[in-house]
């Protein structure tokens, strides 16, 4: 054939075997784009701090950054020592050790929940109520002087038969707080605990509902987090995975799951010595969570460590360790997200996600920007990898890892470069980069 001769094509099937198809399968595509929309977009904490109720007051975040910074301060006061203690690179210590101190000075906690659980227990209903009234009231004069974590709300009592009534009322009352102090911030986070079927996640739905109806706030603005600690939110009598029926419960509601390391660990036996975030039960049930949630937009929270970095230094040390290994353990599994129960935590929480950002950065770099310029090379990326390349350098500049400078100057990508590269359309990924 000559060149500039045109290839000639032939088909065998009518265009109404297409049409027939497409109208077919026109039901799937729809139930495609509700149920697995992808990932908002949006944010996503790089922990979870939680504060009884009685304990929260108005200068909670500060006096964590204040306390973090106290115990650097005694037990690594320079980049060199505390580099010793975590056995990071030399050319990480500095990095990562001044945005550590600048983090616990600037933005000490992404993301807190006051607790009216296991962390608050049982106390008088006249107690409770006046303690939900009082974070709310805390909560709206945070966000009003803009002194807020980027993300703040409560964790409820669960919506079992004995602490149902008042796991309501106070959501109730917390909620109303708000609404009246000015409105809802749209930080707003709230966590359902102990939820063991499908049905309690319904009554969830439908509590919001009708506090959306009350209120006149649009239909489905209140989110909330599901949290798994039991083994029946894994596995159901029938052998299907209850998770993912929790999230369809949700209606679009649910924001995240987030694992209880001490309570399901204790649902399935395991002896208090090994409870922990890298035991194997924990792996299975995080590793069916994740599965479930995968391209639901629904994210995923690891749990805690009970181990606090309090005492001696060998023995704060030695919990840093512990804390900063278990960390970078969950963000190697694309847990980004975890709890942390002492502000002792927080310096080894920012430590491990930053060294964890910024030792991928520059291969990350390269191999989006080659992607990008179809530069090739001696690895071929596609769609789904570029996703992943650009999700990675976002969830870095999001948590004050990386600087937009330094990730332009390496990719030559804008951030809305990086956030059309991390939220392709569905068919885009099934196309090859080449």
């Amino acid at each position: 054939m000559g060149q500039g001769q045109q290839e000639k094509v032939s088909t065998s099937l009518a265009a109404a075997v297409s049409e027939d198809i497409g109208a077919a399968l026109a039901p799937v595509d729809a139930e495609l784009e509700r149920r697995y929309p992808g990932d908002p977009g949006t944010r996503q904490p790089v922990h979870t701090v939680y504060v009884p109720g009685d304990l929260f007051a108005a200068d909670t975040i500060r006096t964590w950054g204040e306390q973090a910074l106290a115990a650097l301060d005694e037990h690594a006061p320079d980049a060199a020592s505390f580099a010793a203690v975590l056995g990071l690179a030399d050319e990480l210590a500095g990095p990562v050790y001044d945005r550590v101190r600048d983090k616990l000075e600037h933005e000490p906690v992404e993301d807190l929940r006051v607790d009216f659980e296991d962390g608050y227990g049982l106390r008088p209903d006249a107690e409770e109520d006046e303690t939900a009234a009082r974070a709310a009231r805390l909560i709206a004069e945070a966000y009003a002087r803009g002194t807020a974590a980027p993300y703040m709300g409560i964790r409820m009592k669960c919506l079992e038969a004995a602490v149902r009534e008042r796991g309501i009322r106070t959501l109730d009352i917390f909620l109303t707080g708000l609404t009246e102090a000015g409105g809802l911030p749209e930080g707003l986070v709230l966590t359902l605990p102990k939820v063991t079927y499908a049905e309690q996640v319904t009554a969830m739905v439908r509590l919001l509902d009708a506090f959306e109806k009350a209120r006149g706030l649009e239909p489905g603005r209140i989110g909330f987090e599901i949290q798994i600690e039991t083994s029946q939110s894994i596995l159901a009598d029938d052998g299907t995975a209850t998770v993912a029926r929790m999230i369809r419960a949700a209606e679009g509601r649910a924001t995240g799951l987030h694992y209880g390391t001490f309570d399901y660990s204790a649902c399935l036996g395991v002896s208090a010595a090994h409870q922990a975030s890298d035991h194997p039960a924990a792996d299975h049930a995080k590793a069916v969570m994740q599965v479930a949630a995968a391209g639901t937009g629904v994210r995923l929270s690891d749990g805690s460590t009970n181990v606090l970095p309090v005492g001696p230094a060998e023995q704060v040390h030695a919990a840093w360790r512990l804390h900063y290994g278990l960390t970078r353990r969950a963000l190697a599994r694309a847990y980004y997200q975890g709890w942390d129960m002492h502000p002792g935590h927080l310096p080894t929480r920012y430590a491990a996600v930053f060294a964890f950002y910024r030792e991928g950065f520059a291969p990350a770099a390269d191999r989006l920007a080659r992607y990008a310029n179809r530069a090739g090379g001696d690895i071929m990326d596609e769609p789904a990898t570029a996703k992943a390349l650009s999700g990675y350098l976002l969830r870095g500049l999001d948590c004050g890892a990386l600087d937009l400078v330094e990730v332009t100057r390496l990719t030559g990508l804008s951030r809305s470069d990086l956030e059309g590269f991390a939220a392709p359309r569905r068919g885009d990924l099934t196309a090859s980069a080449g």
